[in-house]
């Protein structure tokens, strides 16, 4: 028998690991270059343009449906619908389609609707908001039959009917604790969350005083309200704000109408808050700003108030006896830019619109310097508001029934953000 040298060994065993590497290291090559071959022979071409759009964020994970990656609904960049406005216009798009089909809302049929509950008082006047969002959820395809197919809960007690019916502010916190109590005893689904998958409506202020006799309802459920104070126990991450919408409009809409637009700004309404007697205060003899201490009396001539909308470049909305005002809407309708001046104010869809792409947000503080900062805005940067504030008009127009994007469509959008907050 031949005895192999230590020397031989080493040399056989290096080119044995030698070789089991580079087998190993072709194996995975090949096995890679099936799997990159195998995934890009499954992507669509419309979900691999999409990709290759620079508007794709590679950052944002978003988990898509087999329906999501169809062309019709991954629409070119350049969509007017899904514009610039929206912080993220794309991932807007695909969570707005999901919540389309997914969505599903139970509303508790206890109640008589000719008292406090499940139906409006009214769709016109400042809380015309409230009476919209009962009416069109109603007959919505978001509502199911089944409780326990519902991701949100809604609890249709109408504070504003109650305040129609001349109910005292100390009996509404009575009933409102009454009724929901009820609620709580009788089924279990509150009890599954302590109420956080359960929502109210309302857009009078004294409504969400009313909800206050019962702690767990401020504390944990969804309060959409048209008064979204910070400094009042407003919570954004959980709440929603409405927007406050005096409908209908007296006039059509404005918009695409910049050269008619002369007039600096224009503000006229009681003083009824301390930003309002500033406001008066120092600039109602201005020339260059129109400024009205007292609204403007119908006597002088039918709808002046509305039609100063259209010839302004720049409508003040400070606050009033709340943070929000009926008047941002109706600045937005008529396509003069709000100036919003109201401090600790959650403005409606703020978590889905850049507010600062189509209105001037202000501190209540920057009162006495309003002049200067508007007169600071160039007319290319006055002109690149106004576009955009036209493309959000549709998103603060309430409809019945209600159409795609509009404001109850973006207010279900905001409550179907929260409920993936949820967990049982």
């Amino acid at each position: 028998m031949l005895a192999v040298k230590p020397s031989q060994q080493q040399a056989s065993t290096f080119t044995f690991c030698t070789l089991r590497g580079s087998l190993l290291a072709l194996a995975i090559l090949t096995l890679v270059s099936f799997t990159y071959l195998s995934l890009n022979s499954i992507l669509s071409p419309s979900l691999q343009s999409a990709t290759n759009s620079p508007r794709f964020q590679p950052s944002t994970v978003i988990t898509l449906d087999s329906d999501d990656v169809s062309g019709s609904l991954l629409s070119s960049p350049g969509n007017e619908e899904y514009s610039d406005v929206f912080h993220s216009p794309e991932v807007f798009r695909l969570s707005y389609a999901e919540m389309e089909r997914k969505f599903k809302v139970y509303i508790y049929r206890d109640g008589d609707p000719k008292t406090y509950y499940q139906t409006p008082r009214k769709l016109t006047g400042k809380y015309a908001s409230e009476g919209y969002f009962f009416q069109n959820i109603r007959g919505s395809k978001f509502v199911t039959d089944d409780p326990d197919q519902a991701n949100l809960f809604f609890i249709p007690i109408s504070c504003h009917k109650m305040r129609g019916k001349g109910t005292s502010y100390e009996n509404m916190t009575i009933i409102v604790q009454n009724y929901v109590e009820s609620l709580i005893a009788k089924y279990p689904y509150w009890n599954r969350t302590l109420g956080a998958d359960h929502f109210f409506v309302t857009c009078h202020d004294v409504g969400v005083r009313a909800t206050e006799g019962l702690p767990l309802l401020i504390k944990n459920s969804i309060r959409v309200v048209c008064s979204p104070s910070y400094n009042v126990g407003y919570i954004p991450h959980k709440d929603v704000a409405l927007p406050q919408v005096l409908q209908p409009f007296a006039l059509p809409a404005g918009g695409n109408d910049v050269e008619n637009r002369t007039s600096l700004g224009f503000w006229a309404g009681h003083r009824n808050s301390k930003i309002r007697v500033i406001l008066a205060r120092v600039w109602e003899n201005d020339t260059e700003l129109d400024i009205s201490n007292n609204r403007i009396n119908r006597a002088a001539g039918p709808l002046l108030y509305q039609k100063r909308f259209y010839r302004t470049k720049f409508c003040i909305c400070p606050g009033g006896s709340q943070v929000n005002s009926a008047r941002i809407a109706d600045s937005i309708h008529y396509g003069c830019i709000p100036v919003i001046m109201s401090d600790y104010y959650d403005l409606p869809f703020s978590d889905i619109l850049d507010w600062h792409k189509f209105s001037v947000i202000l501190r209540e503080k920057d009162v006495f310097e309003l002049k200067q900062i508007l007169k600071n805005i160039t007319q290319e940067e006055f002109v690149s508001l106004h576009n955009n504030l036209v493309k959000v008009q549709k998103h603060f127009q309430w409809n019945s029934p209600p159409i795609k994007l509009d404001a109850f469509h973006m207010v279900m959008y905001e409550l179907w953000l929260r409920h993936h907050m949820i967990k049982y």
